[in-house]
């Protein structure tokens, strides 16, 4: 098993930045493979933010056009998301994710980012 913790979310105005950071825990660490973060907002979808594998590969979501930098610590099997140039549109629930190499998805709680005046 894999928990998830996430921190780092709150309120900023546009076209500020925040960094969140996750961190895993757990008997399975080993097998995890991708790790990164996903958002919803209300009334919407859950959406890929990043993810970045054990290997390097990365990924991101199409709106993110640069603002954003997901790192990796393998190390203390922990990930960040930086995001610049916040725009309202921004504001959700960002949960850190994880998938295993068998195939299996793990979530975090979530954390809260506004992005208001």
């Amino acid at each position: 098993q894999v928990t998830l913790v996430e921190s780092g979310g709150g309120l900023v105005q546009p076209g500020g930045s925040l960094n969140l950071s996750c961190a895993a825990s757990g008997s399975a660490l080993r097998s995890l493979e991708t790790l990164g973060w996903f958002r919803q907002a209300p009334g919407k979808q859950r959406e890929l933010v990043a993810t970045k594998l054990t290997g390097g590969t990365l990924r991101y979501g199409n709106f993110v056009n640069g603002r954003f930098t997901i790192s990796r610590d393998n190390a203390k099997n922990m990930v960040f998301l930086q995001m610049n140039s916040l725009e309202p549109e921004d504001s959700a629930i960002y949960y850190c994710y994880g998938r295993s190499l068998g195939g299996k998805n793990y979530w975090g709680q979530g954390t809260q980012v506004t992005v208001s005046p």
